[in-house]
C-alpha cells in the first residue's frame, strides 16, 4: 500500500480494548456504539480526535475509544476541553457527561461554553439521577420524583431545562437523541461534529438500576414535530416550551460567528517541568 493511501477505519476500530463496566441495561451503550459509528462515518484519524470528560458513569466513556481522551474532574469537563481546542483548534474535541456533572456542579461551564460558541460537540447523557452514587437526584430529575433513599420526598424543585438553558445561552446547534435509537444518535453526532461551532446533543439514555422505570421511555419518545430544525431562537424557544422532553431530533441550528482565541501562548513540555523543579 503506498503511502499515499489511506486505511478506512471501521466503527469497531475507534473502540479501545477496555471493556465497559457499566450496568446491563445502561443506555450509555448505545451512546458509545454511536461514537464510533460517527467518527467511521466522517473517516477522522483516531489521532485527531480528542474525547474529554468529566465524573460519572457517562464520563467513563473516554476510556472506551481508541482517541486521544481525558478524564477529568467533576463538572470541569467543559472547561478543559475548551482549554485544548484554544492550544490546538486542530483537533476534533468531543466533550461527554451526564445530566449531574454538565448540569450541576458544571453547570456554569455549560453556559458559558454556549456563548462562547467554540467549535466543539457536547454529549449529555442524561438519565435524571446521579447513578455512580447512588441514585441521588439529579438536576433533571422530575421534582415530585419520590423513589430515592436519598430523596424520599423528591427534589421538590422544578427541572432543570437542558434545551432552554444552551438556547438562551447562545448554543447554534441543539439536538436530542435516544439511547435506543443509537443510529439516529450516530447521525446527530456526524452533524453536530460537521457543525462549526458549539453543538450540544442531549441523549436521553435511560439508568435502568436506579431508574427501571425509564425502560418505559421507548414508548413514548417521538420525533419533534416540526421535523426541520429552525435557526430562529424565538420559534425554537416556542417548541421548546411546547415540547414534552421526549421528543428527539434537531430542534435548532444557526451560523454565528466561531470563537477561536488567537493569542494562546504554547509551552514546551520541557519548560513546564522546569517550573516545578524543586
Amino acid at each position: 500500500m503506498s503511502s499515499s493511501q489511506t486505511v478506512e477505519l471501521k466503527p469497531k476500530d475507534y473502540k479501545s480494548d477496555i471493556k465497559p463496566v457499566w450496568c446491563p441495561g445502561c443506555g450509555h451503550f448505545a451512546v458509545l456504539s454511536a461514537v464510533t459509528k460517527a467518527l467511521a462515518h466522517l473517516g477522522l484519524p483516531r489521532e485527531e480526535v480528542a474525547l474529554v470528560s468529566g465524573i460519572g458513569c457517562s464520563s467513563r466513556i473516554p476510556a472506551y475509544v481508541s482517541v486521544y481522551g481525558f478524564h477529568g474532574i467533576h463538572g470541569r469537563a467543559l472547561a478543559a476541553a475548551q482549554g485544548l481546542k484554544a492550544a490546538r483548534p486542530d483537533l476534533t474535541v468531543i466533550v461527554a457527561g451526564g445530566d449531574g456533572d454538565g448540569f450541576s456542579i458544571g453547570g456554569n461551564h455549560f453556559i458559558h461554553a454556549c456563548r462562547r460558541n467554540m467549535d466543539l460537540t457536547y454529549i449529555v447523557m442524561d438519565n435524571e439521577v446521579y447513578g455512580m452514587t447512588k441514585g441521588q437526584a439529579s438536576p433533571t430529575t422530575a421534582p415530585d420524583w419520590a423513589k430515592s433513599k436519598l430523596t424520599p420526598h423528591g427534589p421538590g424543585v422544578p427541572s432543570f431545562n437542558p434545551a432552554a438553558i444552551a438556547l438562551a445561552s447562545g448554543a447554534t446547534f441543539i439536538a436530542r437523541g435516544f439511547s435506543g435509537d443509537p443510529n439516529g444518535i450516530a447521525r446527530l453526532l456526524v452533524e453536530a461534529i460537521e457543525h462549526p461551532g458549539f453543538s450540544f446533543l442531549q441523549v436521553l439514555s435511560p439508568c435502568t438500576t436506579f431508574r427501571p422505570e425509564q425502560k418505559e421511555w421507548k414508548k413514548v419518545v417521538h420525533p419533534f414535530a416540526e421535523q426541520e430544525p429552525t435557526a430562529n431562537p424565538v420559534e425554537a424557544a416556542q417548541r421548546i416550551q411546547a415540547d414534552d422532553g421526549m421528543s428527539t431530533g434537531m430542534l435548532y441550528r444557526t451560523l454565528v460567528p466561531v470563537w477561536q482565541p488567537d493569542n494562546v501562548a504554547t509551552t514546551q513540555v520541557e519548560a513546564l517541568e522546569g517550573g516545578f523543579q524543586v
